[in-house]
């Protein structure tokens, strides 16, 4: 559900209504199910009539592209990652925090166009950089890492930089986020990050990793040129990045 949330979010810039997602741990017919309080805050949100695609589960709303799931089996399940709760549901009733609302800024743009032939790369040490000449083989068109902590990539005994280099020089994008949940990565902290972005590689900032794939996914419908895509990946389109650094960084 965090993966449709996000893609849809690029896919229906500017939706002049709400479209509200939502679930269960429990099956509905299960007689403890948490489906219909889920339902309950999602109708709640819909018929607030606020722009934009959401995530309602366990008393709280959360914007689609900063949704992820944290837990199996916790009616809990979901979180909103690096971005403020669009809505939570209390004794208080339903309370909406305005500062968490995207604005819209047009008129809607649906694009549909995606491209599945993306790849995410979970970094492990001991991982064999020729992994990226197998994903070349098999025709991927774009590649996600998750690097370590802030952005850390191997680069002494197994060196990923040429690897790195070839591909973006072969015009496939590479975006660079963390394994971290929370808080942003910056490739400009350390020297791995540092030669990382040298070969070209594309930061991802404090997204999701689930926003990081639908984004590549629906950039490379749109163009198939590296630079585009590198642009679109410096444009907050829903709220699912954070261009500027932390004021203290």
């Amino acid at each position: 559900m965090a993966y449709t949330t996000s893609v849809l979010s690029f896919m229906l810039k500017n939706l002049p209504i709400p479209v509200v997602f939502t679930g269960s741990q429990l099956p509905l017919t299960h007689p403890l199910t948490d489906a219909m309080d889920n339902l309950r805050y999602a109708l709640a949100m819909a018929a607030t009539g606020i722009p934009g695609i959401y995530l309602a589960f366990h008393r709280k709303v959360i914007l689609g592209c900063r949704a992820v799931k944290v837990r199996t089996t916790g009616f809990d399940a979901f979180e909103s990652v690096n971005y403020p709760l669009v809505a939570t549901i209390d004794a208080n009733g339903f309370n909406i925090n305005t500062n968490a609302i995207q604005p819209i800024t047009g008129k809607v743009v649906y694009k549909e166009n995606l491209c599945n032939d993306v790849f995410l790369i979970k970094l492990t040490p001991g991982l064999n950089p020729e992994i990226f000449d197998m994903l070349v083989e098999m025709n991927y068109k774009g590649i996600v890492i998750e690097a370590f902590g802030s952005g850390g990539l191997h680069f002494v005994n197994r060196n990923l930089m040429e690897k790195l280099k070839k591909l973006v020089d072969a015009g496939i994008p590479i975006v660079i986020s963390s394994q971290c949940l929370y808080e942003r990565s910056d490739l400009s902290i350390y020297q791995a990050g540092q030669l990382a972005l040298k070969q070209g590689v594309i930061p991802a900032y404090d997204m999701t990793t689930e926003a990081a794939v639908t984004k590549l996914i629906w950039a490379l419908g749109q163009s198939k040129d590296e630079e585009e895509v590198r642009k679109m990946f410096q444009t907050n389109y829903a709220g699912e990045i954070n261009l500027n650094k932390p004021a203290h960084a």
